[in-house]
């Protein structure tokens, strides 16, 4: 989950490579001196594992922007690559899908418990919870190579039926495996990635016609209703208010 922050000194964002678990990014998110007006939070294909004091809880995959609600204090995430937090957390991604859900929902309130106690306690919270990820990470099984080909294959702007064609598989059964890995279909995530490559391109300066063309898009008023249907919001104000960096804070 992408969020846009709002602008000034209230909100001090930071990610980081895990060079723990492949593909994934930690990140920590401080907002000081009251309530925050932060920009939502946007889909990304994306699930997150994320800490506030006293607290561990997971943020589902987004099919809309989420809105985080202004909330103060500190909260650390690690932002998994698309199609491998199921995995980790022992719960299909549809499940979870436009969700904020506790860790002690998913698994044991005593297990939790502890989690919550251990990053709480360090000195670092941000590595303490990359660490006891990589623990859990460690002991579950490699993600599929069908979902790491069709992350790769819509990254790279490629349609559905080529996808399923590249990988052997018809439609039907890349949409039946997608939903568990992804939360939602092929076409949807193939939104998002693609809406992701258009931000990239539009906040590198690139104008908007070359961002719609470069990015996929029919052209850019088909970007520009994309971005207005996945965010609640026009490009030019997603771009006008600056950008925070990722994470999927907000209870």
């Amino acid at each position: 989950m992408t969020e846009e922050s709002a602008s000034g000194d209230a909100v001090a964002y930071r990610e980081r490579p895990s060079p723990l678990l492949p593909g994934a990014v930690v990140w920590t998110r401080l907002a000081t001196d009251g309530p925050v007006d932060a920009r939502p939070v946007l889909p990304d294909g994306c699930m997150d594992l994320l800490w506030t004091e006293g607290r561990l809880f997971v943020a589902g995959p987004d099919t809309h922007a989420y809105d985080p609600g202004g909330a103060s204090g500190r909260y650390v995430g690690v932002r998994f690559y698309p199609g491998t937090a199921p995995a980790f957390l022992g719960v299909p991604a549809d499940e979870l899908r436009d969700r904020r859900v506790e860790l002690a929902d998913l698994w044991t309130g005593a297990e939790a418990r502890r989690l919550v106690e251990r990053v709480d306690a360090a000195p670092d919270p941000m590595a303490a919870l990359e660490s006891l990820a990589a623990e859990r990470a460690s002991g579950v099984q490699a993600p599929d190579p069908l979902i790491a080909h069709v992350v790769r294959s819509l990254a790279a702007g490629r349609s559905v039926a080529a996808t399923a064609a590249a990988a052997g598989v018809n439609a039907r059964l890349l949409h039946r495996r997608s939903l568990p890995a992804f939360g939602y279909g092929p076409k949807t995530l193939g939104r998002v990635l693609r809406l992701q490559r258009a931000l990239a391109l539009a906040r590198a300066g690139t104008p908007y016609a070359a961002t719609a063309a470069a990015a996929g898009f029919a052209d850019q008023a088909h970007l520009a209703r994309d971005v207005k249907e996945l965010t609640g919001l026009p490009l030019t104000a997603l771009l006008g208010g600056g950008s925070g960096g990722s994470g999927g804070s907000g209870s």
